[in-house]
């Protein structure tokens, strides 16, 4: 699937990129940006002086992997339409589907 095409979402076709951030940003709702800023907040608020650390691969699993899963469910298991939703390699895939317990 290329960027120019489109796919449906229920029963409203939205183009890849164009609406995405349209449909992360429902009204009364906050952003998923916004979601994963509150979160790190809390995060460093309830450290209590202990160090933090590999919160980049922290917060990538805690997105990666509903991702992943979302995107499976979407193209009922197929790999190949997978990689082309998300531009990944289908080995790349494969091999984060394998690291999440997804495959």
């Amino acid at each position: 699937m290329t960027m120019t095409e489109t796919f449906e979402t229920g029963t409203t076709p939205v183009s890849e990129q164009a609406n995405l951030k349209q449909h992360l940003n429902a009204p009364g709702q906050q952003t998923l940006r916004g979601s994963v800023e509150q979160a790190l907040r809390n995060y460093f608020a309830h450290l209590e002086g202990a160090p933090a650390t590999d919160v980049y691969n922290m917060v990538l699993a805690e997105v990666e992997a509903p991702l992943l899963e979302t995107v499976m469910n979407y193209v009922k298991g197929n790999q190949t339409k997978a990689s082309e939703l998300l531009g990944l390699n289908r080995g790349t895939l494969r091999k984060k589907l394998k690291q999440y317990d997804l495959l």
